[in-house]
């Protein structure tokens, strides 16, 4: 995996399936939470930068968040990510 950031990052929480891994970090100095989803398969990789009230929705659905947070709705509803 390659970091994209230049900030210190923690590891929250990681887990790995299928040669896809997914990574949450805190962000130090500025709180800020990342999600970061490496294929091993393609060596493609994305980051997400998420507001930390949705960083479980986020790492344990990055794939539909990424769509979601790509319409730009923030009033739309997350709830159905965690179905």
């Amino acid at each position: 995996m390659v970091a994209t950031r230049n900030d210190r990052q923690t590891e929250l929480a990681h887990r790995s399936n299928d040669g896809i891994d997914v990574y949450l970090f805190w962000n130090e100095p500025g709180g800020g939470v990342t999600v970061v989803v490496y294929d091993a398969r393609t060596d493609e990789s994305f980051a997400l930068e998420v507001d930390g009230r949705r960083a479980l929705d986020a790492f344990n659905h990055p794939f539909a968040y990424a769509a979601w947070s790509l319409t730009g709705d923030s009033s739309a509803s997350t709830e159905a990510l965690a179905a």
